[in-house]
């Protein structure tokens, strides 16, 4: 990519005799695996030349140790048959008086668990060794003919010999972000980098060394040879950093072929309460809502639900800074209720700002990055989070800088480019877009319902057309002559009818009898201005505005007299029969205990949360 050369493609990989072998514009495919992983956070990258050349367990490739793949997360490569065993030393709890100007990290302390936790690693490896003998016993009890259960104990002979010959463990770290937030160390800042890798160095030699401790103890692994781990780029680095370390691994051997990696650590950091792994803190505050009693005056009620409950949003804080706030002397209860703008103003003060997984530098953190990798063995599990307005050529750069500072492998995730993933809460706030409507064309004929109501001390007749069960259209007017018979119907059909070059609606009703009665001319009786209100409302219908918005629209009319005003209000008890029930009002704050619990029930809106009715 970087040279410009073309790329051998080769499947499969390795072998001598290829299914599949071309030559492709390397920049082509490297363009391509930089798209997709902007688009949905796939694929990750293996540095596969870095892997190779720094691992120490390929110093044996010929041996059975030749790395082919990684564990899922990758922090591990492997070759086959081997396991994936992993510790996690969580770093925050060796910051003394943390938060504060005295904050310093105990090395000693961190020293003497390394060696520790490496002595617990070999440990494991004999209960892992003693539950293999126990598989194997078992096979060779099972009933089966041997050559039923030849595969399966191959594989577990296999299995066992990697780990008698190897003996690879997998110490890391959780909590880095929290460890330098605790010193008020900037996340990404050059000064985190220097002590980030004074940190992994200080690792490095004190669990090389225990293994050589315990290889003087137990023995080395059984195919330990100095003279092929020489050139080793990890191994020269452990020997130009500590000569006597190195002078005495070369006399005893060493207990473990390899034995430092960086897990997620996902899990274990939500027993820790930490950060994961080498990650920055992903977010310092979550929004979460929980039930209250809406007669509480001391309640905040921030959202209603469908079934009337009340609920307040309230802030979750990531434990440690918890713990800071305590020592600046806020009240992290207080501090939980308050509203956002004012919650970041505290942030700002707080060593986490500008150093989380949404605002870190995210190159300096790919920087970070590649500092710790020189003093792991294995490899490191990292994702790095960028924004959704991430540009293809950030998410290049991101990648291309690890390969240069020897990262073995990374993930890159943008916001919002996989569902199902962790997103931030902060709303972006986008112009909603204004858009025109075409109406439905209608019909010769539709279906109608007709609603009787009193304007003033006459009787009225609403007749509403019904469009795929939706009110289309709206006639109102006196019931007198012939449209008396409508007090008496409840549906029929509206006819539109073209005479003479001009449009007559016709309303149509089966008697009792089953004979069809047709009412010409709808329009007679009608004042021309309550048929111009009502040309209005049908308008509005046919463009499909929310009927709760309809109805809110017509009822704030502003009308002179009180004829209209007595027509609207029969206008919308007619339109609101057809609201769901359930159905929030376009403003749904109810009159009698302000809270947003109101909702249509029967054409009526009810409060869910007091009770009170607009029609009792």
């Amino acid at each position: 990519v970087v040279s410009g050369e073309p790329y051998r493609l080769r499947f499969p990989v390795e072998a001598k005799k290829t299914k599949v072998e071309k030559e492709i514009d390397a920049g082509w495919l490297w363009k391509k695996i930089v798209h997709n992983a902007w688009q949905s956070a796939e694929p990750g990258v293996l540095f596969w030349d870095t892997v190779l050349r720094e691992s120490v367990p390929d110093c044996y490739a010929d041996l059975g140790f030749q790395t082919v793949s990684t564990n899922p997360c990758g922090e591990i490569p492997l070759c086959p048959y081997d396991s994936c065993r992993l510790l996690a030393i969580n770093l925050f709890s060796y910051v003394e008086q943390p938060f504060t100007p005295e904050a310093r990290f105990d090395f000693e302390k961190f020293k003497t668990h390394a060696r520790h936790a490496q002595r617990l690693m070999d440990d494991i490896l004999d209960l892992e060794l003693e539950k293999i003998e126990t598989i194997l016993e078992k096979i060779e009890r099972d009933p089966e003919p041997d050559i039923v259960k030849a595969t399966e104990q191959s594989l577990w002979l296999k299995i066992r010999e990697k780990c008698r010959q190897g003996r690879r463990t997998g110490i890391g770290i959780t909590a880095e972000g929290d460890m330098l937030a605790a010193l008020g160390i900037r996340y990404g800042s050059e000064e985190s980098l220097d002590f980030c890798e004074k940190v992994h160095r200080t690792l490095a030699l004190e669990t090389y060394r225990n293994s050589v401790t315990l290889a003087r103890e137990r023995g080395a692994f059984p195919i330990y040879d100095a003279a092929r781990e020489a050139k080793n780029p990890f191994i020269q680095r452990l020997r130009e950093a500590d000569h006597d370390l190195y002078s005495e691994m070369l006399q005893h051997g060493r207990r473990n072929i390899a034995l430092l990696t960086i897990a997620p650590t996902g899990t274990t950091s939500l027993m820790t309460q930490t950060t994961s792994g080498l990650e920055p803190v992903f977010r310092i505050s979550y929004k979460r809502r929980r039930k209250v009693n809406p007669n509480d005056k001391n309640a905040r009620i921030t959202f209603t639900d469908e079934v009337g409950d009340a609920w307040e949003d309230y802030h979750v804080f990531h434990v440690p800074f918890k713990k800071w706030l305590k020592i600046k002397g806020f009240d992290p209860a207080k501090v939980e209720n308050m509203e956002e703008n004012e919650l970041q103003v505290i942030i700002r003060q707080s060593p986490w700002y500008r150093a989380t997984a949404e605002d870190v530098d995210w190159v300096s953190k790919v920087h970070l990055q590649g500092r710790v990798q020189k003093w792991v063995d294995h490899s490191i599990s990292v994702t790095v989070n960028v924004p959704e307005n991430a540009s293809e050529e950030l998410i290049e750069k991101i990648y291309l800088t690890g390969w240069e500072v020897g990262c073995k492998g990374m993930t890159v995730y943008r916001e919002g480019s996989r569902s199902g993933v962790l997103v931030s809460d902060k709303k972006e706030e986008k112009p909603e877009p204004f858009t025109e409507t075409v109406a439905p064309k209608r019909p010769r004929e539709l279906d109608a319902v007709v609603f009787n109501f009193m304007n003033n001390d006459e009787r009225w007749v609403a007749v509403i057309g019904m469009l795929a069960g939706k009110p289309y259209e709206i006639f109102t007017g006196r019931a007198v002559d012939s449209f008396t018979v409508l007090t008496q119907v409840s549906e029929g059909k509206v006819l539109k009818i073209k005479e003479n070059g001009k449009n007559r609606y016709d309303f149509q009703y089966t008697d009792k009898d089953g004979y069809k009665v047709t009412i010409e001319g709808l329009s007679r009786t009608f004042n021309k201005e309550y048929w111009n209100y009502a040309k209005l409302i049908s308008g509005v219908l046919r463009h499909g505005m929310p009927l709760p918005y309809v109805v809110d629209m017509v009822e704030n009319l502003h009308l002179e007299s009180a004829s209209l005003n007595n027509w609207k209000n029969g206008v919308v008890r007619a339109l609101r029969k057809f609201i769901p029930d359930g159905t929030r009002p376009s403003h749904n704050t109810c009159p009698m205990c302000k809270t947003d619990g109101l909702v249509y029930q029967e054409g009526c809106l009810h409060c869910k949360n007091c009770g009170h009715s607009e029609c009792t």
